[in-house]
């Protein structure tokens, strides 16, 4: 009898976690800075209002800071996913706390300028997170650019056509291309019918993934992000979605 009586108390529990689980919401923020480039504060400014619309249409909790000191252990546990819209941690503490996040299962977005890395940036572990890809040009002035979608069978891309036209953006290159790495699954790439692309800035040639994951994480990287035209494509947008909605699920 006693014996039955524990079996009925550790289902019980076991059905009372499963329901608050179940009732528990995902949890989403977003940090950025208010100091940067204007065309990158315009973007984080539309970006907070695009997630927090969507939100409430696809029933998460989304918050956003200008405050990177919350990139720290005890906050970052309440949340699953961390974006970086316009930024990325300055200081060894910040970067520790996120390193720690993403090895114990958290998940990431890092929106254009949030990936910049160069020979000053002096964080080996993210250049390695990010596919051992740096910075190695960009485009200018900001142009609308034709994207091909390298598997429209992933998650991210679900209902995405082959190919689309994304709107107004600077592009960035990477050297080595992040597609060399064995880690790397790349989503989305210029169009090679782009080249030249630019007028002052020109990027004349290479393989330019624009959206990949590092597979050893659940993390995504998004070159998007300059400007007050990003979130004026319903194609665009749904890309967007999608990528919060996988992560939401875990990969």
């Amino acid at each position: 009898m006693m014996l039955k009586k524990i079996f009925c108390l550790l289902i019980a529990i076991a059905c009372c976690t499963a329901a608050f689980a179940q009732g528990a919401k995902f949890k989403m923020l977003a940090l950025y800075t208010t100091t940067v480039e204007s065309d990158h504060v315009d973007f984080a400014n539309d970006a907070i209002k695009y997630f927090t619309d969507l939100a409430t249409k696809d029933d998460f909790t989304f918050e956003a800071t200008t405050n990177w000191k919350n990139l720290n252990d005890e906050n970052l546990k309440n949340y699953q996913l961390i974006i970086w819209l316009n930024d990325f941690p300055q200081n060894e503490e910040q970067r520790a706390a996120f390193v720690k996040y993403m090895d114990n299962g958290g998940a990431w977005i890092g929106f254009h300028v949030a990936g910049y890395n160069d020979k000053y940036t002096k964080w080996p572990w993210f250049v390695s997170f990010l596919g051992s890809s740096v910075f190695y040009n960009n485009s200018w002035p900001p142009l609308p650019a034709k994207l091909v979608v390298d598997d429209v069978k992933h998650p991210v891309t679900q209902g995405i056509p082959a190919h689309f036209v994304s709107p107004i953006n600077e592009w960035y290159g990477w050297k080595p291309s992040p597609r060399l790495n064995k880690d790397i699954k790349v989503l989305v790439t210029l169009d090679p019918g782009n080249y030249p692309l630019g007028k002052k800035d020109i990027i004349r040639d290479g393989d330019i993934p624009v959206v990949w994951t590092n597979t050893k994480y659940k993390m995504l990287y998004i070159n998007m992000g300059h400007g007050d035209q990003i979130f004026t494509s319903g194609i665009q947008n749904k890309l967007f979605e999608n990528s919060i909605l996988w992560l939401r699920v875990g990969k």
